[in-house]
């Protein structure tokens, strides 16, 4: 989902959950659900960091948390549809914002 999409607490909220699935990679922990659930594609973390990093600078927040993401795991796939799906059911303005784009 595009960081400009999301609202504050969604967007900050995936900043910190991007940060202890590294936590939880770097200690050896199952993502087996993360998977299952088409929720992450480690290939794409550095990326998604600086997308959202972006995003929070661009809306004058301050980031200062550096992610270091060196692991060579490449699984996963993430399900757009059913992100999408599930962030407009559970925010208000984030479907306004997705909506938007209709």
């Amino acid at each position: 989902i595009d960081p400009k999409l999301m609202c504050k607490k969604h967007l900050l909220g995936e900043h910190v959950e991007l940060h202890m699935l590294v936590g939880s990679i770097n200690r050896n922990r199952s993502l087996n659900g993360f998977i299952r659930n088409g929720l992450i594609d480690t290939r794409e973390i550095n990326n998604r960091h600086t997308d959202l990093t972006n995003e929070m600078k661009r809306r004058g927040y301050k980031h200062t948390s550096e992610l270091i993401y060196t692991d060579e795991l490449k699984i996963g796939e993430i399900d757009i549809l059913k992100n999408y799906k599930e962030l407009c059911s559970r925010c208000s303005e984030c479907r306004k914002n997705i909506l938007k784009l209709k």
